[in-house]
C-alpha cells in the first residue's frame, strides 16, 4: 500500500465519523461515501489538491458512464470532504449544470 493511499483511508474513515456527526441521513452518506472512494481510485487515492482541470476531467468522464444525480453527489462527497476532513476552502466549480427540465403543464 503507498502512502498516499494509506492517507487516503485515514482520511476516508475521517470522512465517514464526520458524516454521521452531521446528522447526514444514511443514503446520503452511502453516496458521499461511494462518491470518495470513486474519486479516490480514480486519481490514485491522491485528492487532497485536486485542479480544475482534473477536476473537469474526472466529471467528465463519470457523466460518459452516469446520470447527471451521480455527477452531483460525487461533486457534493467531494465538497464536503474539503471542507470537512481536509479543511480547506471550497471552490465553486462552474463547470457542472445539469441540463434544465422543462416542467409540463397539466391544465389544458
Amino acid at each position: 500500500m503507498t502512502s498516499s493511499e494509506t492517507e487516503f483511508k485515514q482520511n476516508y474513515q475521517t470522512h465517514l465519523k464526520h458524516l454521521k456527526l452531521k446528522g447526514l441521513q444514511p443514503k446520503t452518506i452511502e453516496a458521499y461515501s461511494r462518491a470518495m472512494r470513486r474519486i479516490g481510485a480514480y486519481f490514485d487515492y491522491q485528492i487532497n489538491d485536486l485542479s480544475e482541470s482534473q477536476l473537469t476531467d474526472y466529471f467528465s468522464d463519470l457523466l460518459e458512464s452516469h446520470s447527471w444525480s451521480s455527477v452531483k453527489l460525487d461533486l457534493y462527497g467531494l465538497k464536503f470532504f474539503y471542507t470537512y476532513v481536509l479543511n480547506k476552502p471550497w471552490t465553486e466549480l462552474k463547470l457542472i449544470k445539469p441540463p434544465r427540465t422543462q416542467l409540463v403543464s397539466r391544465n389544458p
